[in-house]
């Protein structure tokens, strides 16, 4: 058994499906976004995104910087702006029920039996946190959020950077050895190893190709917690 205080985890790979982004979340932002800015340009939260946009992508007016944030998704660019606008576009389509987010079948009963167990549990992803509160709270498995502590993204660091698994300790108030990362990315997992974290490799599709450190299941139910 593992002896851990808190559980953070991955979204993309290891919750959800890498599918359910690439076909579903990432095609509805890309053909809202030039729509939602102009319609939302004027707005503090949408006008602040756009200067951050401008100062990352070394352009100035709102029509270049839209044609920047697609050249980003395109190429699928873990860049914070964009992730926070993808945010605000996705909300819509959860409010409206146009989004539903796919969730695999064994995480709701594992996140809920953690959480019973006294386990803090955390979300950590490229995605921005507000987008992150949304994929949880519109799962088919209900809403999700009252079992977790907090969120964090690339406003911490990037997730391939030892850093940001430190600064996530120190923000959770947790030592490092008592922290267990799930995640489907090797390089993820070898930068929260780095940092003195517990990890365990997610392998939902296919077959890692490459040998690592790192504990591996399929389901969250082979997780000995």
């Amino acid at each position: 058994m593992l002896s851990v205080d808190a559980v953070v985890l991955d979204i993309e790979g290891t919750t959800t499906s890498v599918a359910f982004a690439t076909d579903v979340l990432y095609p509805y932002a890309r053909e809202r976004l030039p729509n939602y800015v102009r319609q939302h340009r004027d707005e503090p939260e949408v006008g602040a995104i756009l200067d951050e946009a401008r100062e990352a992508g070394g352009v100035f007016n709102d029509e270049a910087v839209v044609v920047r944030m697609c050249h980003w998704m395109e190429r699928d660019q873990k860049v914070t702006p964009l992730k926070a606008l993808q945010g605000l576009i996705w909300e819509e389509g959860y409010r409206t029920g146009e989004l539903v987010s796919h969730l695999y079948p064994d995480v709701a009963p594992a996140l809920a039996a953690w959480h019973a167990r006294g386990l803090a549990l955390y979300i950590y992803s490229s995605g921005s946190v507000h987008a992150q509160k949304l994929i949880y709270g519109h799962t088919l498995a209900g809403d999700l959020t009252p079992l977790l502590s907090g969120y964090f993204d690339t406003h911490v660091g990037h997730k391939r950077e030892v850093a940001s698994y430190r600064r996530i300790a120190e923000a959770i108030g947790m030592l490092p050895g008592r922290i267990l990362f799930l995640s489907d990315v090797r390089e993820e997992l070898d930068a929260a190893r780095e940092a003195g974290w517990q990890t365990i490799w997610v392998v939902r599709e296919g077959v890692p190709r490459l040998a690592a450190a790192h504990r591996r299941v399929t389901r969250f139910d082979q997780i000995p917690l």
